[in-house]
């Protein structure tokens, strides 16, 4: 009986397993599809542009400095599937104005940069316009693919501008991000792993509960046949007492102990 509690007890606690298995079968199903997932915020309108920015090769232009920042994410943990904003800081030390025409960046992987996972969002600004000596910042909101399996990538950030009708590029960004699942920083991994110490938890409880339900099941037959005894002793002493028997029991003790 305690083994079938135990092995239905064992089916229960696999269930959530298996659809978390099962999830992550579907993810690798999709994967293939990662490089389809671009520029889902962007305007449908500007798509022919921006392929024609993410095809050509561009330099930074001199008295041009850029710097990023994670504002709410000091740790660059991004959840896949989720919106993650990256400040983007730009001080035009040059003789000119400087247009910024768009912001874009891509994920690589971190061995290798020619092995591209995905291209981001790419983020228009319209040539807005920063006079020389001043510096200015623009958002980039962009969101990984729900699809891409969690761990270490490196982002690579782009600033496209114009100077005097001449248009230039500068990296922003270069460095690993951390993509996790989304909807918390528990991963199926996590998981699995607490799911199996409950299962080791409740079955020890059981194999514990059974050995107490042993002991006290023995306990109980020995105080009963010891209660059993004493009761019959008593009675039998009730029902030969006044007989011929008692009395004769009892005048061997009396010459006893004369």
């Amino acid at each position: 009986m305690n083994v079938r509690v135990l092995f239905l007890a064992l089916l229960l606690l696999a269930s959530p397993l298996l659809q978390v298995a099962r999830c992550q079968v579907d993810a690798e199903d999709h994967s293939s599809i990662v490089d389809d997932v671009v520029g889902e915020h962007s305007d449908s309108g500007a798509e022919e542009d921006d392929q024609d920015l993410d095809n050509i090769n561009l330099t930074s232009a001199p008295g041009v400095e850029t710097v990023s920042v994670f504002p709410k994410n000091s740790a660059k943990v991004v959840p896949a599937g989720e919106e993650t904003e990256l400040l983007v800081a730009l001080k035009n030390d040059g003789k000119s104005s400087v247009g910024v025409m768009g912001i874009r960046a891509s994920v690589h992987l971190p061995y290798d940069h020619k092995l591209l996972v995905q291209n981001l969002t790419m983020m228009r600004y319209n040539n807005a316009s920063i006079p020389t000596s001043v510096q200015a910042t623009f958002p980039y909101i962009f969101a990984v693919s729900q699809y891409l399996q969690p761990g270490a990538f490196d982002l690579v950030g782009y600033i496209i501008y114009d100077v005097e009708g001449k248009p230039y590029q500068s990296v922003f960004y270069n460095g690993t991000i951390e993509v996790v699942e989304s909807g918390g920083l528990l991963s199926g991994e996590s998981v699995f792993l607490i799911t199996l110490g409950i299962a080791l938890l409740l079955l020890l409880g059981l194999w514990a509960y059974s050995q107490v339900q042993r002991l006290t099941k023995k306990t109980k037959k020995v105080s009963k046949v010891e209660v059993g005894t004493r009761s019959t002793d008593a009675s039998l002493d009730e029902w030969l007492e006044g007989t011929h028997l008692a009395k004769t029991l009892s005048g061997k003790s009396k010459s006893k102990k004369n």
